[in-house]
């Protein structure tokens, strides 16, 4: 029984959470569009310091959110159908971790390439110093994946007849 599709799947929308809630809420460093005054693609620039460009901001980070929700009720839903018995031995597992791990970190770079640097839309955080938080992002994202892949290949598979 492979753990890899749900891991990845969970790591993915759980990595989008920690991202939109302690990037977008609480730390306030950027939103969807706070940065599409710079963009590549010419979106209209929203500034999250007016309310109107706030409001414009947050409904872009609810929608992020949603596909955020979307990912990890499918990633338990993947889970789920594998999971028959022994679902304490599957949630311990360094293979299952391993892999949310791995998802996580391909958020962090799928993510981070795509809307830091070929969009432009937003950035870490904004300033000077921009393009060194955005590449940290990319650097934690490649550590996320290398670090998962080995904690999963360290775990023992789970055979569908006990897990």
């Amino acid at each position: 029984m492979s753990l890899r599709l749900p891991g990845i799947v969970l790591g993915v929308g759980l990595g989008g959470f920690v991202d939109g809630i302690l990037l977008h809420q609480v730390l306030q460093w950027h939103h969807m569009l706070s940065s599409t005054d710079t963009d590549n693609i010419g979106v209209r620039y929203y500034s999250p310091l007016t309310v109107p460009g706030l409001e414009m901001n947050t409904l872009w980070d609810g929608l992020f959110h949603t596909v955020c929700w979307l990912a990890v009720l499918t990633g338990l839903a993947l889970l789920y159908g594998r999971v028959a018995h022994g679902r304490r031995r599957v949630w311990t597992s360094r293979v299952l971790w391993g892999w949310m791990l791995v998802g996580w970190g391909l958020f962090n770079l799928v993510e981070g390439v795509i809307d830091h640097h070929v969009l432009g839309i937003h950035h870490v955080h904004g300033g000077p110093y921009q393009v060194w938080w955005d590449l940290a992002f990319l650097l934690l994202g490649a550590a996320l994946v290398a670090g998962g892949y080995l904690l999963q290949r360290g775990g023992r598979a789970l055979a569908p007849e006990t897990a």
